[in-house]
């Protein structure tokens, strides 16, 4: 019987506590939770490379085109710089010179006409009459930057009124043979062309697109706002240029308004650099939507599983709860509520073990009802019990100790397994049960016990049915001797503990 309940406690299924599924739940819903973050980081990070790849194509394109127009028209004002030295110049008519000196000339209607000052600032050739109006630039920034910078080459000047209409001039130095300053050629790109070029573009309402000039000077920016228009972000204190490089990208509120949006710098050479910029907002509308879809079917998953883990845990509770009060009556005497023999087997070989490890003694008293026989015939099973049951609570009431084993081992009789105990000790204890069985009897009937005490240190091949037998001999010895005491085995080739 031993070795098959052996066999049964080595194949019991091993169970999941409620604790370790909601432990696993939690763990598992925090990994799929971080699995989705990244998912979705890795997609906004995905619409924002998109955006700022989009924005840096479209910059590109804008400078690309701004700056083809401003190099064909410099074309034109090198070809007038340059043909203003030729000495037959002087010799020829007027409409004979405008033909030397503009037969390049920009005629598109955004661009306006090509003048010529002398090193006095007087307008002396205008590309778009004869016959010219008087008229002085000398106190203009492109003319002062000509006459006093010989190197300055082509000068974009800041957006201003001129001739009428807003803005950029494009100028040039003239210089005679030997270096000197003769005078300035000047042209203008108007702000219409800019216009036409922002209304071709399909834009956000709240999409924006700044032309600047290489010393920060907004030049033209879309949305219009004249207010803007030539404020030079040089001289702003919370705006860096590290902010946006060249070919670099900035996400935040920028220097004009306190929209948060991607810039994105070209990375062309054009006098004129272009930053286009796009709401954060309008950048990650899709992305929100996604995240807001993903993340209720990711919270009612987390919540499903939550609550089918709490039913779960519940019921692995109830199903625990219910497996140790079936394991604990199965393992308890029904009539005493002290350790039934099954469970007295189980533990003593548990403790054999210990004991054979540990090199302790482990001490056993077989405990009997004397003359229960005769008081069963005389006053009846019922009665019978209830002396089985006083007796178990005088044992119960003297082995307080955690490990030790107080069980009915059949019938009336009974075994209390003491480990680490000598049998000193353990007579001591026999003593105090049979005292206290003998005290607890009424005056008419005295119920008595007769003890066995066995204790020793288990060796290698050594089992613990001699224990066993040796308490049982102790106690037939304790009987033979005119019961209603205790009898410790004499054990000397077993390594008795005295």
């Amino acid at each position: 019987m031993l070795s098959g309940w052996r066999e049964v406690t080595a194949r019991r299924p091993w169970r999941i506590s409620a604790k370790l599924l909601i432990i696993s739940s939690v763990v598992t819903v925090i990994g799929f939770s971080a699995i989705c973050v990244n998912v979705m980081l890795d997609m906004r990070r995905g619409e924002e490379a998109l955006a700022r790849q989009t924005l840096e194509n479209l910059a590109t394109t804008i400078e690309s085109d701004i700056g083809r127009n401003i190099e064909i028209y410099d074309l034109a004002l090198k070809a007038v710089a340059s043909n203003m030295l030729l000495p037959e110049l002087a010799t020829v008519s007027k409409p004979i010179r405008h033909l030397i000196l503009f037969d390049h000339a920009m005629t598109a209607r955004h661009f306006g006409a090509i003048q010529v000052f002398d090193a006095g600032g007087r307008l002396t050739i205008d590309a778009s009459t004869l016959d010219p109006a008087p008229e002085n630039r000398s106190e203009e920034d492109y003319f002062k930057v000509h006459r006093d910078n010989p190197g300055a080459g082509l000068f974009v000047s800041r957006p201003m009124l001129f001739r009428g209409a807003y803005s950029i001039v494009l100028s040039r130095r003239i210089s005679d043979s030997d270096g000197g300053f003769t005078g300035v050629v000047a042209g203008s790109i108007r702000f219409s062309y800019f216009h036409e070029l922002f209304d071709r573009l399909n834009l956000g309402p709240e999409d924006t697109i700044t032309v600047l000039n290489r010393d920060r000077t907004i030049m033209m920016r879309r949305p219009f706002d004249l207010d803007v228009i030539g404020k030079n972000l040089g001289a702003r204190l919370d705006w860096k240029a590290d902010n946006l490089r060249v070919g670099g990208a900035y996400a935040g509120q920028g220097p004009v308004d306190t929209t948060p949006r991607l810039y994105v710098r070209s990375s062309g050479t054009s006098p004129l650099f272009v930053v286009a910029g796009k709401p954060l907002s309008a950048v990650f509308e899709l992305w929100r939507k996604e995240a807001y879809r993903i993340g209720a079917v990711v919270v009612a998953l987390i919540l499903f599983m939550l609550g089918s883990t709490l039913v779960l845990a519940r019921e692995i509770g109830r199903r625990a709860e219910a497996e140790r009060k079936l394991e604990e009556m199965a393992t308890t005497d029904a009539l005493t509520g002290l350790r039934n023999r099954r469970k007295f087997d189980s533990v003593i070989d548990i403790e054999w073990r210990r004991a054979m490890r540990q090199k302790a003694p482990l001490a056993l008293l077989m405990i009997d009802a004397d003359h229960f026989k005769a008081y069963n015939d005389t006053f009846g099973h019922q009665a019978g019990d209830q002396v089985l049951v006083g007796i178990a609570i005088c044992i119960s009431d003297s082995v307080s100790r955690a490990g030790d084993c107080a069980a009915r081992y059949g019938g009336e009789e009974f075994a209390v397994l003491l480990p680490n105990t000598s049998a000193t000790d353990a007579f001591k204890v026999a003593e105090t049960i049979r005292a206290k069985v003998q005290g607890w009897s009424d005056d008419e009937v005295i119920s008595t016990v007769s003890c066995g005490v066995a204790s020793l240190v288990p060796t290698t091949g050594m089992d613990w049915a001699i224990l066993v037998a040796a308490a049982d001999k102790a106690l037939y010895a304790a009987k033979a001797g005119g019961r209603n005491q205790s009898v410790v085995a004499s054990l000397p080739k077993l390594s008795l503990v005295a």
